[in-house]
C-alpha cells in the first residue's frame, strides 16, 4: 500500500505537537495547577472494529460518505478530571457537515502519563 495523501512527515508532526505543548498545555495546566492529558491511544483492532460500524451503520441509513469527527472533551467525575477525546461519526466529510447522531461515538482510549512528547 502506498503512503496515504493526507499523511505529514514525522518532522511536522513534531513540530506541531511541540506548539501545542508550548501554548495551549501551558496555557490549561496554568489554569487548572496540574498538568492535562494530551495524547490519546487506540488499538488499531478498536479503530477498525469502529470504522467497519460507523460504514455497516452508515450504509444502513443510507449515508453515502460518512466522516469521524474528534472532539475534545473532559471527565469530571470520581475517576478522573483529565482531558479525553472521543471520535464521532458524521454524515459526510466537511468542516461544518452533521454529526450522526444515529451512531455512538467511540472513546475509552488509553493516555500517557505524564503524557508523551511525540
Amino acid at each position: 500500500m502506498s503512503r496515504p495523501k493526507n499523511c505529514i512527515p514525522v518532522s511536522e508532526a513534531k513540530t506541531l505537537q511541540e506548539r501545542w505543548m508550548d501554548t495551549r498545555a501551558t496555557d490549561i495546566e496554568a489554569v487548572r495547577g496540574s498538568k492535562d492529558a494530551s495524547d490519546f491511544t487506540f488499538s488499531l483492532s478498536d479503530l477498525e472494529e469502529f470504522v467497519k460500524y460507523v460504514r455497516d451503520e452508515s450504509t444502513k441509513q443510507n449515508v453515502q460518505d460518512p466522516g469521524i469527527r474528534v472532539y475534545f472533551a473532559a471527565y469530571n467525575d470520581a475517576k478522573s478530571t483529565k482531558a479525553t477525546i472521543f471520535l464521532a461519526p458524521t454524515k459526510k466529510v466537511g468542516v461544518d457537515d452533521l454529526n450522526n447522531y444515529n451512531i455512538d461515538p467511540l472513546n475509552r482510549g488509553n493516555t500517557g502519563w505524564p503524557p508523551n512528547t511525540y
